[in-house]
């Protein structure tokens, strides 16, 4: 299957679900990421380096499809909604994406807020137009750093419902995946840390009853 995952910001995808990357790869589904602020210019932590660590943690990961935007960061809100749709849906086409894996709406980072409506909407391009595919899954996954912080108690906060085991070499190949983005890894009890990483995916396999897992919260699915 096609597996399209729309992130933020370089290092999301590992973030996030670079365990299931690596595990959908090896399982012969194809994976692309869809990177929508490619520059993150924000951040205090930004590697001089950033695209030589991306193209290094996507190497880690098996990826070979990689889509960039450069849409601001951190400033994702002052774009207008269209445009952003626009562009996952050229990336959903191109690819031919039948699942689509993006950021939980209800995360404190507002480009990831942004970056899931935009796929929210962008995910109906099978319905709009006469195409040979259509979507059979869509997900939110969880991005450490992010999600845990979902402050606003009205909102629907992340409630996984989906769990892949990723194993010891799953979660092995996160870390080394991560660590290629100089700057983003932080001491513990950080959420970026290897402890923390390692905590978060032997407690999401307990819960499923899996050898060290990440969580997704499935929203459509049709077989």
């Amino acid at each position: 299957m096609n597996y399209l995952f729309v992130v933020a910001h370089p290092d999301d995808e590992s973030d996030a679900a670079g365990g299931t990357i690596h595990k959908l790869i090896k399982e012969g589904n194809n994976v692309a990421i869809a990177i929508m602020s490619s520059q993150v210019k924000a951040r205090s932590n930004l590697s001089e380096t950033l695209l030589e660590d991306e193209k290094e943690a996507m190497n880690i990961l098996g990826v070979k499809t990689v889509y960039h935007a450069n849409f601001p960061n951190i400033k994702m809100n002052t774009v207008p909604h269209l445009d952003l749709v626009q562009f996952i849906e050229s990336c959903i086409n191109d690819f031919s994406a039948e699942a689509i894996i993006t950021h939980h709406p209800a995360d404190t980072n507002n480009d990831h807020v942004i970056t899931s409506y935009a796929v929210q909407a962008a995910c109906r391009y099978f319905q709009r137009k006469k195409v040979a595919y259509r979507l059979k899954l869509f997900m939110y996954m969880e991005t450490p750093s992010a999600t845990e912080w979902s402050l606003d108690s009205s909102s629907h906060r992340f409630t996984p419902n989906r769990f892949v085991e990723i194993g010891d070499e799953g979660l092995n190949v996160k870390i080394k995946a991560l660590q290629a983005y100089k700057g983003v890894m932080r001491p513990f009890p950080h959420p970026r840390s290897i402890k923390a990483y390692e905590g978060l995916a032997a407690y999401r396999g307990c819960q499923s009853g899996l050898n060290y897992a990440e969580a997704f919260e499935i929203v459509f699915e049709a077989n």
